[in-house]
């Protein structure tokens, strides 16, 4: 057997975190380092993930299948297709950040208990690590039980990130900004659990529907999508609805989609802004990912039925999150608000059912974890110095700190997908696939673009610019070297991507074009291709032959 590099890539964050976990209580840098060096061990892997990928090969690819529960069909299946991989790269390029961002978060502070029993900064490195690897295994599971394990498995580790590492920086104070994440870590947790229990009855009746018509259940994707192609598998439209639709509420609250968004505001906004990153930028990818492996993967008929709710629940959330952001008076709540928006356009590239809709999507979701890690990561540093997250009590900072004041409008701008940063190119693609079909709902769309415009430059001109105010302004310092190390990164990867996508659509293309065969197959829905009048001049124009002047009677003129 091959080397079981999926597997390999999953284990190395997770020994990491028991690693982490099992360092003495009075050894915390050892512990922060030794979280580093895993994250940096795992990120190893998830290249040689991406370079082992060949975008040309089979559509799963580094497969590994063995056994699990046979007497349930349940088996440990793993494999990448070019989404994937990519999401892989991306969850394992963002952890080191959110580590050397979050690098003194956990520690304890004067007056809280002795770490002699409690080992607060380990715990917080090792509940990261955990997450990675549940993230990992999510991206590459082909098995739908499997599947399902990790997706509800990576709540708990994020219910205590949440709840037991909140943001300090509390306008209420300390013992009110403990309820308040309280409450967020109980809301995150709720809204997911509900949506994974639909999840895990959807899970169930696909078992039952395939035991019943292929003699034995499973929930290989692969062994799915031979029997529907062979005519072994034909599901019942109503069913196939009702199945489609527990899935889907489960991403949906995952992604998060309007009206089941109200969980990542509060989870965003009382969470440290490395926790944050890690929510918006990694853990909600799920969602949408999945949206696209098993959604449309496993009831394309189905997905074709939901799309037009589907696009206008989307563009809710596009419109609704970013007039919400535009409102906002807390710095991180309006990233939250504005990653709802941005969530929008990536459901909207999805179920827009062309190519240039879902591979924008899938950049999207590449290039929205780098921009959201990019500007919520400064925001989570300028917020440690003042110690608020309220946007009235800044301005003034490019003064005092102009190199926190830069890379902070770097980030915004990428938020607003300015020409020539990432999220540019993705947001084109999701826009020109979607009106290529739906020409209204693209053009509601492109109205969120005008208000993220709004809400990224208000922000700006609010916390940065005008006169130093406020002597605890006066005394900002600047970006550190750390702190510097983990931004700088980032914003080159924003302008390198954004002027030079093409390694990623390499990737990614090949396998949106397989998720669209599966629709085409059970369903109507086919490539729109509209009408180029600028082609049909240029045709006219190389056809053209000008007559022989008089005279001359043709000849060799022409």
């Amino acid at each position: 057997m091959s080397f079981p590099l999926l597997t390999a890539t999953a284990v190395v964050p997770a020994v990491g975190a028991i690693a982490t976990a099992a360092v003495p209580a009075a050894k915390r840098t050892a512990a922060k380092w030794l979280a580093f060096l895993f994250s940096l061990a795992t990120l190893v892997f998830a290249a040689v993930v991406l370079v082992r990928f060949d975008p040309d090969g089979a559509r799963y690819q580094l497969t590994e299948s063995r056994a699990w529960i046979a007497d349930f069909g349940v088996r440990y299946e793993l494999g990448v297709d070019g989404i994937g991989a990519v999401m892989i790269a991306l969850t394992a390029l963002l952890i080191p950040f959110v580590i050397g961002a979050g690098w003194n978060d956990a520690d304890p502070v004067e007056g809280e208990k002795s770490t002699s029993r409690w080992r607060p900064t380990q715990g917080f490195f090792a509940l990261i690590l955990a997450v990675e690897a549940m993230v990992i295994i999510s991206f590459a599971a082909t098995d739908v039980f499997l599947f399902y394990i990790f997706f509800e498995a990576m709540l708990i580790p994020m219910y205590f990130l949440i709840g037991g590492f909140g943001d300090r920086a509390h306008a209420a104070g300390e013992a009110e900004g403990a309820k308040q994440r309280s409450y967020a870590a109980v809301k995150f947790l709720l809204y997911n659990l509900a949506g994974g229990l639909i999840m895990l009855a959807a899970v169930v009746g696909l078992y039952a529907v395939t035991a019943d018509q292929m003699g034995d259940g499973t929930f290989s994707l692969q062994q799915i999508a031979e029997a529907r192609a062979s005519g072994q598998l034909d599901m019942a439209t109503n069913t196939e609805r009702l199945l489609f639709l527990g899935f889907f509420f489960a991403f949906a609250v995952k992604a998060p989609l309007w009206p089941l968004h109200t969980w990542l505001p509060n989870a965003m906004g009382e969470a440290t802004a490395p926790i944050a990153v890690l929510i918006t930028a990694v853990v909600d990818k799920v969602g949408t990912f999945a949206m696209l492996r098993f959604c449309l993967g496993l009831f394309p008929g189905a997905s074709e039925w939901a799309t037009p709710v589907i696009v206008v629940l989307a563009l809710v959330s596009i419109i609704y999150g970013a007039l919400l952001a535009v409102g906002q008076r807390d710095i991180k709540r309006l990233v939250a608000y504005a990653s709802i928006s941005h969530f929008g356009f990536i459901i909207l590239g999805v179920f827009a059912m062309t190519s240039q809709g879902q591979g924008g999507a899938t950049l999207y979701m590449v290039f929205h974890g780098i921009s959201t890690a990019a500007l919520m990561l400064v925001a989570g540093f300028l917020i440690s110095r003042r110690g608020s997250r309220l946007i009235a009590d800044y301005g003034g900072v490019q003064k005092v700190a102009p190199v926190l004041a830069g890379t902070f409008l770097v980030g915004g701008l990428a938020t607003l997908s300015l020409p020539g940063l990432a999220p540019f190119i993705s947001e084109f693609l999701v826009l020109v696939g979607t009106f290529s079909r739906y020409p209204a709902a693209g053009i509601v769309a492109t109205s969120g673009i005008i208000l993220a415009a709004l809400y990224v430059l208000l922000l700006y001109q609010r916390t940065m610019t005008g006169p130093v105010e406020k002597p605890e302004i006066a005394k900002l310092p600047d970006l550190r070297v750390r702190e510097l190390a983990v931004v700088a990164p980032l914003i080159a990867l924003l302008i390198f991507l954004g002027v030079f996508p093409k390694p990623l659509t390499e990737i990614v293309n090949p396998a949106v074009e397989h998720t669209l065969s599966d629709v085409r197959k059970d369903t109507d829905v086919k490539e729109p291709k509209p009408q180029h009048p600028v082609a049909e001049h240029k045709k006219a124009w190389f056809d053209y032959k000008p007559a022989a002047p008089a005279g001359h009677g043709g000849g060799d003129h022409e």
